[in-house]
């Protein structure tokens, strides 16, 4: 006799990234965006750039969050050093575009990936430290973090070159 075992409904997995996930990863990240206001012009040189997911996951780890298989979600991990990291110091793991479809959004997905990097950055031995840069404006992500126990470290906000636009970096102590 075989015996199923199936998983209840709205099963959240995170795991890592694989090439079928790329698509998804890119419209997610894109409908985020565009969807929380961040960006008018789905064509914006950013959003071409982090649309270029095999690219970055060729640089970087990425992980997904998938409910009901269905990728609903992403986070992109970098190390100082990498082409990818805009902050990391040494012995920080750095995390960018940490994305949920605008379909689910405030369905858990987003803590879920965030305690997924948390739990990441403590497999990793010489990582003492996450950091992360959000926009200023960026309410709902940034009490996310706050929530989570990342603290503001203002002395490391900074500007996107050639605007006004001020970034401010999180960091979270393991």
């Amino acid at each position: 006799m075989t015996t199923t075992t199936i998983a209840p409904a709205n099963t959240l997995v995170i795991r890592p990234a694989t090439e079928a996930d790329y698509p998804h990863i890119a419209r997610i990240t894109l409908d985020s965006y565009l969807h929380a206001g961040h960006f008018d012009d789905p064509d914006h040189e950013y959003l071409q750039f982090v649309a270029q997911v095999a690219a970055r996951h060729a640089a970087a780890e990425i992980l997904v969050a998938e409910r009901d298989g269905k990728v609903i979600g992403s986070v992109t991990l970098v190390r100082h050093g990498s082409e990818y990291a805009d902050i990391a110091l040494p012995g920080e793991l750095e995390f960018r575009m940490l994305v949920v479809d605008p379909e689910v959004q405030r369905s858990g997905a987003g803590r879920a990936l965030l305690n997924a990097v948390i739990a990441r950055a403590r497999e990793i031995d010489e990582v003492h430290t996450i950091s992360l840069t959000t926009g200023g404006h960026w309410i709902a992500a940034r009490a996310l973090y706050e929530a989570d126990g990342f603290t503001h470290a203002s002395e490391r906000d900074w500007y996107v070159p050639n605007t006004e636009i001020v970034l401010v970096v999180y960091t979270y102590v393991l």
